[in-house]
């Protein structure tokens, strides 16, 4: 009981809220947790949508993405609860780095393989479905609880990796997944307007990788969460200036 109290007792403590709240680096450090989590999420937004789809009336779209969005959030607060517990045991630490660093990896080996709408069937009753004889909007809403809870997994990590305090995570993560159910389309556009944003946020995680190793105990170099801020301008500046490149290229 004891171990639950000292894991959630920060999300309760008004003093560090009001700490958060004015600061203008936390509010830095907030922004970009946002940004990653819009950038990496593209993937889980464009599945959500194309399981919404598959429902009959708009009432029925909108009401299983709010309930989705409720679960989510119930989700990311047990969810870095755990981590903020975790993350304070070397080992951990070891393994999330080097869990980023395969992210980093993967997506440049796989980078080729995007998500595309006409591979995503629709939701048919199939397995525990059919005994359970739940209906199509809930197994909808079932989905995409299950999808925002495998996606989540690895925008929590990095978020722990960025900064240690849970109210930040926890606003940085919940701002985004609203931004990102709100502008899902206006992302996507963008995303697909300039493919390069989705190769610097996973040069990102390589350099949150990096900060997470360097903070294990026997190496025990801190590196400031706001020198990330300052990588994520410089990121987003070179990315346009590649992708203006590739443009002229192709031209």
């Amino acid at each position: 009981m004891n171990a639950i109290i000292d894991m959630y007792s920060p999300f309760f403590d008004l003093q560090n809220w009001k700490t958060v709240i004015e600061s203008g680096n936390d509010w830095l450090i907030i922004l970009s947790l946002v940004i990653m989590e819009c950038i990496l999420s593209v993937d889980n937004a464009l599945v959500l949508a194309t399981q919404t789809q598959t429902l009959k009336t708009k009432s029925e779209q909108e009401k299983s993405l709010f309930y989705g969005l409720i679960g989510a959030y119930i989700f990311r607060f047990l969810v870095i609860g755990i981590g903020v517990y975790l993350i304070n045991f070397w080992w951990i630490k070891a393994f999330g780095a080097l869990y980023l660093f395969y992210l980093f990896v993967s997506h440049f080996i796989h980078r080729n393989k995007e998500v595309d709408p006409a591979d995503i069937k629709p939701h048919e009753p199939k397995g525990i479905y059919k005994y359970l004889k739940i209906s199509h909007f809930w197994q909808v809403v079932i989905s995409i609880e299950l999808m925002d809870i495998v996606f989540s997994i690895d925008s929590v990590l990095t978020a722990l990796a960025i900064s240690d305090n849970p109210v930040i995570v926890l606003l940085g993560g919940m701002i985004g997944i609203l931004a990102m159910r709100g502008i899902a389309e206006l992302i996507m556009g963008l995303m697909r307007r300039v493919p390069e944003l989705q190769g610097m946020a996973y040069f990102l995680i390589l350099f949150i990788s990096i900060k997470l190793f360097l903070s294990i105990p026997m190496i025990d170099i801190e590196v400031p969460n706001m020198l990330f801020v300052g990588v994520l301008v410089v990121s987003i500046i070179i990315t346009i200036i590649i992708h203006q490149i590739n443009n002229r290229r192709k031209k």
